[in-house]
């Protein structure tokens, strides 16, 4: 459930051979980056679809995001290597028009989005991202504004048990957010290993089955950096950006990503809309996307034997139309928020 799902095997972008991105094939061939033109790299991370993207056409350029700090320091040495192919800007994929605009780019021919934290931001353990190697309690992708810690040791119950089961997807989210006011009254959560121990004793795991902390970790991640958020405002924002013709690409890792992505397309294409013979026809906006893929591509069994990390990856595509970009669905930006649920009682504890 981490997204970006990068694992052992390939070069990092002037680093390590730590990173090979999911579907990378699928995602250059979906993108149609043969073609040539300039592309929209969202989520650059490692460098991975950024480079094979360069690799597809002499004449392809990019503009690559990302939010971390780290990774746009990581990047310098592929900027070098590409030459004026590539510019690497530090931002935020729901902004990803407004940042294309400024590079002097009033439309381009695809966007890529790979959703979620990246291996590198698990596998430092000072960025707070994972339980399984013992850190300081962060998780911000940008490295400022609130952390993992100030919502676990500031936010209320009800506040908690709905980022845990609304965005973590955990059905003991109630029992977990009541065990962690009990705890922090005691001493505040500074450390992943002081959450993922509570965790860990309520929660049972089941042979073979994911660690108990997975879940609460997802959701406070997801709370902490927006990320439904600027996930439904990226949607929105490619839509703007796109030449005609030109084509989205997205892969999620988790239902709760996958969700928004459908519903756009499903929306954007026009498969939402129609009448029934008890309810009549309603006006339908005409479609700024065309369906690429019919249901999602997911990885082979030879990819998730090399990419473990892969078997929860889903690709979805669209090409762009002719038709106006429309305003924001009410209804996607809707499937971003965190719902209010929880009994709110007031105040924090």
């Amino acid at each position: 459930m981490m997204g970006r799902g990068d694992g052992p095997g390939a070069g990092a972008a002037g680093g390590p051979n730590r990173h090979v991105p999911v579907l990378l094939e699928e995602v250059c061939e979906t993108l149609d980056a043969k073609r040539g033109g300039t592309f929209i790299d969202g989520t650059f991370g490692a460098g991975g679809y950024t480079r094979a993207i360069l690799d597809s056409n002499p004449r392809n350029a990019v503009i690559a995001i990302d939010r971390d700090p780290d990774a746009i320091a990581g990047g310098a040495a592929l900027v070098a290597k590409a030459k004026r192919r590539l510019t690497l800007v530090a931002g935020r994929f729901g902004d990803l028009d407004t940042i294309a605009m400024s590079e002097g780019f009033e439309r381009v021919d695809g966007v890529v989005l790979d959703i979620g934290v990246s291996s590198m931001q698990l596998d430092e353990a000072e960025r707070g991202f994972s339980f399984r190697n013992d850190g300081p309690l962060d998780m911000r992708m940008e490295r400022v504004g609130p952390s993992a810690a100030d919502l676990i040791n500031e936010s209320t119950e009800a506040e908690l048990a709905d980022i845990f089961y609304h965005y973590g997807e955990e059905r003991r989210a109630r029992a977990v957010a009541r065990a962690v006011i009990e705890a922090r009254r005691r001493q505040p959560f500074e450390t992943t290993k002081q959450l993922a121990e509570l965790v860990a004793s309520l929660i049972w795991q089941e042979p073979g089955g994911i660690h108990p902390a997975t879940r609460v970790f997802q959701g406070l991640r997801i709370a902490v950096n927006d990320e439904l958020g600027e996930l439904a405002r990226a949607l929105h924002a490619a839509e703007r950006a796109l030449n005609p013709g030109g084509r989205l690409v997205v892969v999620t890792f988790h239902s709760l990503e996958d969700r928004i992505v459908k519903q756009f397309f499903a929306a954007r294409t026009g498969r939402a809309a129609g009448g029934s013979r008890h309810m009549p026809t309603t006006f339908v906006p005409e479609a700024t996307f065309e369906a690429i893929t019919r249901g999602p591509i997911v990885a082979g069994d030879l990819e998730i034997s090399r990419n473990p990390r892969a078997r929860s990856a889903k690709l979805r595509a669209g090409a762009r139309t002719e038709a106006e970009a429309q305003e924001p669905l009410s209804a996607i930006m809707m499937l971003a928020e965190l719902p209010q649920t929880a009994e709110k009682r007031g105040g924090r504890r």
